[in-house]
């Protein structure tokens, strides 16, 4: 089960394909080769990575 690496909660939502959004701290994610990399959505809708605040460790995600 995917979990969020910023506030560790199982509460997240898909949004599309390996898209996945997290409702408790509002940030955004997506799945590639076994990593998750964190995006924060901007007020004009776009997005600004947040990867650089994890661990790679971190953001491993395994099925």
């Amino acid at each position: 089960m995917l979990k969020c690496p910023n506030c560790q909660s199982k509460d997240i939502g898909k949004i599309g394909v390996n898209q996945y959004y997290c409702w408790n701290c509002f940030i955004e994610m997506t799945v590639s080769k076994g990593v998750i990399n964190t995006h924060q959505v901007e007020e004009d809708g776009s997005l600004s990575s947040l990867d650089d605040l994890f661990d790679e460790q971190d953001r491993q995600f395994s099925m």
